[in-house]
C-alpha cells in the first residue's frame, strides 16, 4: 500500500494555521492616541477588515504549506517489476535418426531436427507457428542447451542471450546416421549440473528425442539411467518434460521403441513434469504450448515503491506565502495609525 506522506504526523500540527490565522485576525495593532477623530468622520471607509482578512488568510495558508512540507508528501509513481524468471536446460537428441525427413512445415518435408530448431526458436523467441499456434518468448528466463548422442555437450550456457543460444541451436547438425546410440540418462545428467548455476530459481529440463536410451557407458565408468537421472531430478525438485519425437511406424524393434517410450513416461511421471508424443510439426508445437503454459506460474517479487518528493514545493510556496504576507503588510495592506 502506498503512503503519500513520509512523516504523517507533521500533520497534527495543522490546526496551529487556523490559530496563526485567528491571532493576525484578532490581535490590536499599534497606534498613536488622538484626542479627537470628528474631522475623519467623513471620510470614506478604509480596507481595514480586508486588510486584516488578506493577513491572517496569508499567514494561515503559509503555516499550512510548511506542514505539509515537514509531513514529507510525496506522489506514488507507477513502478514497473522485473520479474525474475525461471532456468530452463534444453535437451536436444542430435543423434543420426534424427536426420529423418517426417515432419512437414507449411506442407514442405523437413527432418526432425530442423522442426525441433524452428518449433525452439518460436517457444524461446516469441513467434507464430503454421498452425497459428502462438508463443510469447520467455525473455525473463535463463535458457541453456545440451545436445546429446553418444555422449551429452553442452552447447550453450544459462543465458539471457537467447539470441546467442538460437545460433548455436541453429549451427547444430545431427550426427551421421550411424551414429545410433542415444544416452538420455548422461544428457539429463548433465543438465542438472548446469541448472545448479541457477541458484534459488525454479529449474525446468525439456527433454527431446526420437529414441531409446541405448549407451551403458565404457566399462569402469557406466552411463547414468534414465531412471537414475529421473530420480536425481525428483530430489532437486526439477521436472522432466519430455517430448518423444519418434515413431512407431516402421520400427525394427517394437519392443525397444515400447520401452524407450515407457522409459519417457516414467522420468516424465518420477519429477512431476509431463510426456508429449510428438509424431508431427503439429504436435510438437502442441508438446511446446502446453509446456509453456505450465510454466508461465506467477513469480513472487518484493515490491519496489518510488515516489515523486514534493517536500521542496510546498516549502517554496510557504517562504513565498510569508514573503508575501510581509509585502502586503508593508504596502497595500498598511494603513495610518
Amino acid at each position: 500500500m502506498y503512503s503519500y506522506f513520509a512523516y504523517p504526523w507533521f500533520l497534527l500540527l495543522l490546526p496551529l494555521a487556523v490559530v496563526v490565522g485567528r491571532r493576525r485576525l484578532t490581535q490590536r495593532r499599534r497606534a498613536l492616541r488622538f484626542s479627537d477623530f470628528r474631522l475623519l468622520e467623513r471620510l470614506p471607509a478604509g480596507r481595514v477588515r480586508v486588510a486584516r482578512w488578506t493577513d491572517a488568510l496569508l499567514h494561515s495558508f503559509a503555516v499550512t504549506a510548511l506542514v505539509v512540507a515537514l509531513s514529507g508528501p510525496r506522489l506514488p509513481l507507477p513502478t514497473p517489476l522485473t520479474t525474475e524468471g525461471i532456468a530452463i536446460e534444453l535437451v536436444v537428441d542430435v543423434s543420426g535418426s534424427m536426420r529423418e525427413t517426417d515432419f512437414l512445415w507449411d506442407n514442405a518435408p523437413i527432418s526432425r531436427f530442423e522442426a525441433v530448431q524452428r518449433v525452439f526458436r518460436l517457444f524461446v523467441q516469441a513467434g507464430t507457428g503454421p498452425d497459428g499456434t502462438r508463443f510469447n518468448g520467455r525473455p525473463q528466463d535463463l535458457i541453456g542447451l545440451v545436445t546429446f548422442a553418444t555422449y551429452p555437450d553442452s552447447t550453450a550456457p544459462l543465458t539471457l542471450s537467447h539470441s546467442v543460444l538460437l545460433q548455436l541451436l541453429e549451427a547444430e547438425r545431427p550426427l551421421p546416421l550411424e551414429e545410433a546410440q542415444t544416452n538420455v540418462g548422461d544428457a539429463v545428467a548433465e543438465a542438472l549440473v548446469r541448472l545448479e548455476e541457477a541458484g534459488a530459481r525454479r529449474k525446468v529440463v525439456i527433454l527431446l528425442t526420437d529414441g531409446e536410451h541405448n549407451f551403458a557407458g565404457p566399462s569402469g565408468a557406466p552411463s547414468w539411467t534414465p531412471k537414475l537421472a529421473a530420480r536425481r531430478a525428483a530430489d532437486l525438485g526439477i521436472p522432466i518434460y519430455a517430448i518423444d519425437a519418434g515413431s512407431d511406424a516402421g520400427a525394427s524393434a517394437p519392443e525397444v521403441r515400447l520401452m524407450g517410450k515407457e522409459s519417457l513416461q516414467a522420468a516424465a511421471s518420477t519429477t512431476g513434469g509431463a510426456y508429449f508424443s510428438a509424431r508431427d510439426s503439429a504436435a510438437l508445437l502442441e508438446a511446446c504450448r502446453q509446456i509453456d503454459q505450465l510454466e508461465r506460474h506467477a513469480v513472487d517479487s518484493p515490491l519496489m515503491k518510488r515516489y515523486r518528493e514534493l517536500h521542496a514545493p510546498f516549502g517554496i510556496a510557504a517562504l513565498l506565502l510569508f514573503i508575501l504576507a510581509r509585502a502586503w503588510n508593508a504596502t497595500v495592506g498598511g494603513r495610518l495609525p
